[in-house]
């Protein structure tokens, strides 16, 4: 209900999203990861092209929706090849892939380093379920990775006594750190680059049939015809490109709590040369 509901709402912004007007709609999944890259784009366009910036925060569905149907203009957000698949497989035609932003992502389950248990397939002995209550704290329904997460369970033998709960990336991220301090053990879905991997010893555990694929890039992805609608724009998404150390400097910025606006406003204005190659400068 809440998925078809954001769809209608970008639906709804449909006709204003083309155009040669001066505003660009940027969608994205509310990740400290995109949040990060999107508020970066969006203080480049805004304070380098003078563009006026909408910013549409919604799930993984209705963000590749969005771009696809034209009532969002583009996203930075799209993890490939593997965690946002099959959005790309229903989507894919009708939109178009500028490539990757960043490189050497990953995902999949991640424990504290201080947990004895090293592969999803310890997750079958009775201990580690017992310990963990048989339960894996995951993010917002309809993520790829969630998606993913619904396939280990079945991969692995975990369906009949284990529970995928549902809630968002920053939920799980506090029930994380709940438990890091308290030195209790918990399972997520994970993600890097994240700012939990700076802040705690975590690891990754083992994936031997690979559900979760190896490592990913995020892809700048744009509806059709903006590059004739807004070249200039265009120009800065097609050029966007940084790395994880990139990313993390402004997620840590967050997370010790400046404002996304505020720490990729920090991140620009630190990163001149950087900034000045997306744009053509």
């Amino acid at each position: 209900m809440a998925a078809a509901l954001l769809i209608t709402v970008l639906a709804g912004c449909a006709n204003s999203a083309g155009g040669g007007s001066k505003s660009i709609k940027l969608a994205y999944v509310a990740w400290d990861s995109e949040i990060a890259s999107t508020f970066v784009v969006k203080e480049v366009l805004e304070q380098k092209l003078g563009y006026k910036v909408e910013m549409l925060q919604v799930d993984a569905g209705p963000m590749f929706a969005g771009i696809s149907d034209g009532s969002a203009d583009a996203m930075v957000a799209g993890w490939l090849p593997s965690t946002h698949e099959s959005y790309m497989e229903r989507y894919g035609d009708k939109l178009v892939d500028l490539g990757p932003n960043l490189a050497g992502t990953k995902t999949g389950l991640a424990v504290p380093s201080y947990m004895d248990i090293t592969s999803i397939e310890d997750l079958n002995k009775e201990e580690s379920g017992q310990a963990l209550n048989y339960q894996i704290i995951g993010i917002e329904p309809g993520a790829g990775i969630m998606m993913s997460t619904e396939k280990v369970l079945d991969e692995y033998g975990l369906r009949d006594k284990w529970t995928l709960v549902e809630s968002s990336s920053a939920a799980m991220a506090q029930e994380l750190d709940k438990a890091y301090k308290a030195q209790k053990p918990i399972v997520v879905t994970g993600w890097t680059p994240h700012w939990m991997f700076g802040k705690m010893d975590l690891k990754y555990l083992d994936d031997p049939k690979n559900v979760y694929g190896g490592e990913e890039q995020i892809h700048t992805l744009v509806r059709q015809g903006l590059k004739e609608d807004k070249a200039d724009a265009y120009a800065v998404l097609d050029a966007f490109n940084w790395t994880p150390d990139d990313m993390a400097e402004v997620m840590v910025a967050v997370n010790e709590g400046k404002s996304p606006e505020d720490a990729a406003k920090a991140w620009v204005e630190a990163n001149e040369d950087k900034v000045k190659a997306w744009i053509g400068e």
